[in-house]
């Protein structure tokens, strides 16, 4: 983990973006006391139309009444 502090961080944000995404913890300081951590945003998963085919199922008697309904009907 890598500790650095506001003022040096504003200096070298490009390097410790990279540095971040490389996998290093970095944490930048002010008034000796942690504030923000750097970490890499992983890679957003876009979902296809039809990824989910076969996954899902409706049970053959989904729009038959409820047993504990039948009083009611």
């Amino acid at each position: 983990m890598q500790e650095i502090t506001l003022a040096e961080a504003s200096k070298n944000l490009p390097e410790l973006i990279e540095a971040a995404i490389s996998g290093e913890e970095i944490v930048i300081t002010k008034d000796n006391q942690p504030v923000v951590k750097l970490t890499p945003i992983s890679p957003v998963k876009r979902r296809r139309a039809g990824s989910a085919k076969g996954l899902i199922t409706i049970s053959d008697d989904f729009d038959e009444p409820l047993e504990d309904f039948k009083d009611y009907m």
